[in-house]
């Protein structure tokens, strides 16, 4: 064989093993970019549409009677009718219909009233309602105001007392046509359950004392079964033989980690002022520590700031004690969500009043609320949020709008009418309550988000 023959084949041969190691080099290199290079995977999308709901009718349940119990001595739970409220009621469609519910108790008495705003189309009314009254007997006096409100499931009392002088009532009234079964569940040091049955379209009412003995500060969850319940508290209190105030307090919904409260007021008093406001919070299942914030209306800086320390499941009261007499907006929040009220009053004997303070919800969108009957009457309202809102007031009967600014982070108010029916509209998120102030009469009114309309949602065939 020739040398060039030789030559050739080692050539050849020299060839074929180099591009044999590209081919191995190229195919390491693919291989590894295809470990991490994505996966062509076989997927499909689910089918999806966005459904509007339609709209049901708009629905609030007043509260009925004023009740007065132990004016029978043999028989000191009883009770009895102590006086009707006056009601006021409004709505962006006229006035809503109104219809009364039985008291299987009280069978003479005004039972409370269902008002219903009915749909047009799509289009849900804005309704709104309030009752109020004022009594001057030998075991109560006082002026109290209530709104209509939404049944729930489940709902928070945050006051009451069982104290020597108290006659503290839980009213639960049930507008449905099935019948509600309540479980009350009380904290405190001597936790206790209550289950009560509320019949169709009726109102039960049970003293405070018959299920929250041992507990000086009570909470209590309303859970209901079957049917949602709209709990509410009728507290009075007598001293030394002188009836010093009523009040009808709303349960709230459930807990929250950021709480506003508007409407509050600091009155003058002789002497210790540690009782005419007084702040109660309770940590459901866990403990906290309390951050509390008050705010003088028109104000820039904090009135008082402190820090409280709560125990899991174990209400407790702190006084908020020092303040100068004006307007206030107090701010409770925690890392753990919480329910809380504030007690105020104007005085300590005859011809003094109080009244339950509860959380002003946050609302950005338009609402209905009705002004009740009574002393002179303020829209208070609190911007929490970093812009300005514009809030603009029309009462539904007609007349010249009002409208004021708050400013970012700042508090302000307007005068309003009593027996008036109002829409608000803002454009930023404030917080407002009705506040009726007058000799012997003390009651605030948070104004809540109404449920008009409906927001689409997601429906997967």
């Amino acid at each position: 064989m020739s040398s060039g023959t030789r030559a050739f084949r080692v050539a050849a041969t020299g060839a074929r093993v180099i591009t044999g190691v590209a081919v191995i080099a190229a195919c390491v290199v693919g291989v590894a970019t295809a470990v991490h290079a994505p996966w062509p995977v076989v997927e499909h999308d689910p089918a999806q549409v966005e459904v509007t709901p339609v709209p049901g009718d708009s629905t609030l349940v007043c509260n009925g009677d004023l009740r007065a119990l132990g004016r029978d001595s043999s028989a000191p739970l009883d009770m009895l009718s102590a006086a009707s409220p006056a009601l006021t009621t409004g709505g962006t469609g006229g006035d809503p219909a109104a219809e009364g519910l039985a008291m299987t108790d009280l069978p003479d008495a005004g039972g409370p009233q269902v008002l219903t705003g009915a749909v047009d189309g799509r289009s849900v009314p804005l309704i709104a309602g309030a009752e109020s009254v004022t009594i001057a007997a030998d075991d109560l006096a006082g002026y109290a105001a209530l709104p209509c409100g939404v049944p729930r499931l489940e709902s928070w009392l945050v006051g009451g007392s069982i104290d020597t002088g108290t006659e503290d009532i839980v009213t639960l009234t049930n507008a449905a046509d099935v019948p509600s079964t309540v479980t009350l569940s009380v904290y405190g040091p001597a936790r206790s359950t209550r289950t009560v049955i509320v019949p169709a379209r009726s109102q039960e009412a049970l003293p405070l004392t018959s299920f929250a003995t041992g507990n000086d500060v009570p909470v209590v969850k309303v859970s209901a079964v079957g049917a949602p319940v709209r709990a509410a508290l009728q507290s009075s209190l007598v001293r030394v033989l002188d009836p010093v105030g009523i009040d009808l307090q709303d349960s709230v919904a459930g807990p929250q980690q950021k709480l506003v409260f508007t409407g509050v007021q600091a009155f003058a008093a002789s002497g210790d002022d540690a009782e005419m406001a007084v702040l109660r919070v309770l940590s459901p299942g866990l403990a906290a520590r309390v951050q509390v914030t008050v705010r003088a209306e028109g104000a820039t800086g904090a009135a008082d700031e402190f820090t409280v320390p709560v125990e899991a499941d174990l209400p407790s009261q702190v006084s908020l004690s020092g303040l100068e007499p004006g307007q206030y907006t107090v701010e409770v929040e925690a890392d753990v969500p919480l329910v809380a009220t504030i007690r105020q009053q104007d005085g300590f004997g005859l011809d003094s009043d109080f009244a339950w303070v509860m959380p002003s919800p946050e609302l950005d969108v338009d609402v209905a609320f009705a002004v009740p009957a009574g002393p002179d009457a303020r829209l208070q309202l609190a911007n929490t949020s970093d812009r300005d809102a514009t809030v603009t007031l029309e009462a539904l009967d007609g007349g010249q709008p009002q409208e004021i600014v708050i400013p970012a982070g700042r508090t302000g108010g307007l005068e309003v009418t009593g027996r008036t029916a109002y829409r608000m509209q803002t454009t930023a998120p404030v917080h407002a309550a009705v506040t009726l102030t007058g000799p012997g009469a003390l009651a605030v009114l948070p104004v809540q988000a109404s449920g008009a309309g409906e927001k689409p949602i997601t429906v997967y065939p």
